[in-house]
């Protein structure tokens, strides 16, 4: 009788604080609340969700990425009552909050999760703790003074003469255990030796290593954690310790301020600049730069061995071919970065992904969710080594916040990569189950355990073995240097002129899916082109491509058509995807000229697959020089209209503005720049967006040293400026100054390297931007276009 009556009274009282859950939520505006209860349903399965997300379950600890899916699908921005925090899980909405730090204050991006106890409080005031703004949590201008004023020796060129160093270091802890057949490498290295090289750079002598362990776990869970009343103590008591040592070791440091190291250059800016670099800002930054620049690449380095060891493929191509390192610590920063959250607050009401928050909204960015957002990134979920965009994650966070240690974190884990998969190419991992720190916002294996047979070491049967294979420039990887080899598995010829190729990997592997629109970057001999992909995105066998001759071309087209055949190897860059189709229009006008059907095809084929409403505009010289006619007209027959040159076809462009600014839809295009161009002009009349194209070709992106001028750009984050001489783009410039601008095409066709302008006029050579974003000169690409005087970034 005792169970038959408790059992309703546990489900009443999950009821009621379901409820309870749910007022909290309306009362913060959350829009899945709102939506539920308008519904009459007073916990939809999403509102549940949502209301009961908690960053301390299990799911989130063991795949934030994978436990946010749902919101990134449904609720990308909402309000979790159990944290009291609003939850953004969107690659572009988190974007957003990370530029704007006005509105969205970084103040509480080291605020205790937790109420602190006051048992805890009294153990903390015993050591003085005092910790106070740094870096990650200051807002403006402060921040951008401090910035300015210590970032020199987070610059490449500075962290260049630090690489012999992490090299020497790895090669020692590795030769402690190589001849034994097993480690525990999180144990025996990756927590230590980022711990060592964070205290060379900083300046700190290398005593109690193991003390400084505890002391960095301590910080991580009293900041990020949920200690119970009991833990807090233990925690501030390890946290006082900390700040105690840190304030003593500065006070030796101070006594010999010419010595290497970032805290000695910053005790000697604090004599120039006493008002930005006081005593309370070094003692501060000294503890959390330890915490920073050890255990995120502790936790970054483990995951990365963990996923390339898991997939054992990847981890043979880059024993393979060590060119593949930068991108591939890239991919694994992305995929399974050690940063998984940052927090912010409202400085006034705002909206985020167009979702109301209130004044003093705290919000956790989940930036793990963000990179496996498919919107940009294509099979996000996958390790792809040869991913164009990988850089773009947000692991190292956006705009003035970004982590300013990011280089010196690549750095080491493209060291650790290198050297293991020369030394130990046969390691494995051996069988274990992986538990995490408990904690919203950093992530990785407490152990990581890996076998391998010693008798296989190639060192033990060939000394070249101990010698580095490459040695990577310090910054971003260059995906110009990317790209994977491929086989020519088919060619045919599908209209006059043109070729379809269908591709496929030599070894089997299944290649990546796609998405309409995507093109790829195919080399062949010294050439190098793009071509839309139009086959089946679904079939990961092989990707194909159609390939027009154009005999006054750069000659690209005419080698393949004159020299490649089935059998034959190139080397391809991609999928991409910059021509993207908004799935979200009541209807679709696909144009097509020429050989720009290929792309049109693939977004035919997509919304067939979807039920939207679509028509099919196709224009050519003749039937005989247009691709897939067969297929076209099986496939889409009804929505098709050709339109062949020599029978009197031609679009009515006239007939088209028309129909679309009394039905609005989404007009893409491909095709001839005659007829982008016509079509921009009937576009005028229609709202901004609905016309999207893609350009065969932009003009040359080369710098004209005799008639371009150089100019001064003044980056509003970074707090310093940069010349753009007359032989160089903005683009070049800006990275040769450390600051990390992603590109792809540099040619000006795919928006990538797109930089926004705060002040001055730009002189745009793209083929991105529409008329009316030009004339609002907020934007601009700095790999072509220029500035006819002094120009403002927010950068």
């Amino acid at each position: 009788m005792t169970s038959s009556m408790a059992a309703p009274d546990a489900a009443t009282a999950r009821v009621r604080m379901d409820e309870a859950l749910m007022e909290e939520a309306l009362a913060q505006g959350c829009p899945v609340a709102r939506a539920a209860r308008a519904g009459g349903c007073p916990m939809g399965d999403l509102a549940a969700r949502t209301s009961g997300f908690d960053p301390f379950g299990e799911d989130y600890q063991l795949d934030p990425a994978e436990a946010l899916r749902f919101s990134r699908e449904q609720a990308p921005v909402f309000y979790a009552p159990k944290l009291g925090y609003w939850v953004v899980s969107r690659y572009e909405d988190i974007k957003a909050v990370f530029r704007d730090n006005i509105t969205f204050s970084p103040s509480v991006a080291l605020e205790k999760i937790m109420p602190v106890s006051d048992e805890a409080i009294a153990v903390l005031k015993r050591y003085d703790y005092a910790m106070n703004r740094t870096l990650v949590n200051e807002d403006e201008p402060q921040h951008t003074e401090r910035r300015r004023a210590l970032m020199s020796h987070f610059e490449p060129e500075a962290l260049a003469h630090h690489e012999a160093m992490v090299r020497r270091l790895t090669r020692e802890y590795v030769d402690r255990f190589i001849a034994r057949g097993e480690a525990d490498l999180v144990e025996e290295m990756l927590w230590e030796l980022p711990l060592t090289v964070a205290l060379h750079f900083l300046g700190v002598p290398e005593e109690d290593m193991d003390r400084l362990r505890d002391f960095s776990v301590a910080h991580t869970v009293n900041t990020w954690g949920r200690p119970t009343r009991e833990e807090q103590v233990a925690v501030a008591e390890g946290v006082g310790q900390f700040w105690a040592y840190a304030g003593k070791v500065l006070e030796r440091m101070r006594a010999n301020p010419d010595a290497d190291g970032w805290m000695p250059y910053a005790i000697r800016r604090q004599k120039d600049l006493p008002d930005v670099v006081t005593d309370s800002y070094l003692h501060s930054m000294m503890m959390a730069i330890i915490v920073a620049a050890h255990e995120t690449t502790a936790h970054a380095s483990a995951n990365m061995f963990r996923r390339l060891l898991e997939n054992r493929h990847l981890w043979e191509e880059i024993c393979a071919d060590p060119s593949l390192i930068p991108n591939a610590v890239e991919e694994c920063l992305r995929h399974s970065g050690s940063v998984v959250a940052w927090r912010r607050i409202t400085t006034a009401p705002t909206e985020i992904g167009g979702v109301e928050v209130p004044e003093g909204a705290r919000l956790l960015v989940v930036t793990a969710s963000a990179n496996h957002d498919p919107a940009h990134f294509e099979n996000p979920d996958d390790i792809d080594l040869y991913r164009h965009n990988t850089a773009d994650h947000l692991t190292f966070g956006y705009g003035s916040h970004q982590c300013m240690g990011k280089n010196l974190a690549r750095m080491e884990m493209r060291i650790f990569l290198e050297e293991f998969t020369r030394r130990l190419p046969h390691m494995k991992l051996a069988k274990q189950e992986f538990t995490f720190l408990a904690n919203t916002s950093f992530r990785g294996p407490e152990h990581l355990l890996v076998t391998w047979d010693p008798a296989l070491n190639p060192e033990a049967r060939d000394e070249a073995a101990l010698e580095p294979r490459a040695e990577f420039p310090v910054g971003a990887p260059n995906v110009k240097d990317l790209a994977r080899t491929l086989r020519l598995a088919d060619r045919r010829e599908i209209a006059r002129g043109i070729v379809a190729l269908r591709l496929e990997d030599p070894h089997g592997r299944p290649l990546p899916e796609w998405s309409a629109g995507a093109h790829v970057d195919l080399l062949f001999e010294d050439f190098e082109n793009s071509y839309s992909l139009c086959g089946d995105p679904s079939d990961r066998s092989c990707l194909e491509v159609a390939v027009l001759r154009e005999d006054e071309g750069r000659g690209g087209s005419v080698a393949i058509h004159e020299r490649l055949f089935a059998g034959d190897t190139v080397r391809v860059r991609g999928p991409k995807t910059h021509f993207r189709l908004d799935e979200g229009a009541p209807r679709y006008v696909l144009i097509a000229g020429g050989i720009g059907i290929t792309p049109i095809l693939a977004m035919a084929d997509r919304l067939k697959r979807l039920g939207k409403p679509y028509e099919l505009h196709y224009a050519g010289r003749s039937r005989a020089t247009m691709a897939f006619l067969d297929r076209i007209g099986a496939d889409h027959g009804e929505a098709l209209r050709l339109y062949p040159g020599d029978e009197g076809g031609r679009l009515d462009l006239a007939a088209l503005r028309e129909a679309v600014a009394v039905s609005p839809a989404g007009v893409y295009a491909c095709g001839p720049e005659r007829l982008l161009a016509a079509l921009d002009v009937i576009a005028e009349g229609w709202p901004e967006g609905t016309l999207k194209v893609e350009h065969f070709h932009a003009g040359s992106a080369a710098p004209d040293p005799e008639r371009d001028r150089p100019f001064e750009v003044d980056l509003a984050d970074s707090g310093f400026s940069v010349t753009v001489p007359s032989d160089r783009t903005l683009l070049q410039a800006l990275r040769e100054a450390g600051i990390d601008v992603p590109s792809d095409c540099e040619e000006g066709l795919c928006g990538t390297c797109e930089v926004a302008v705060m002040s001055g006029e730009v002189d745009h050579r793209d083929k991105v931007l529409s008329k009316a974003e030009r004339e609002e000169g907020k934007r601009m690409m700095a790999c072509c276009s220029r500035a006819t005087g002094r120009i403002g970034l927010a950068l």
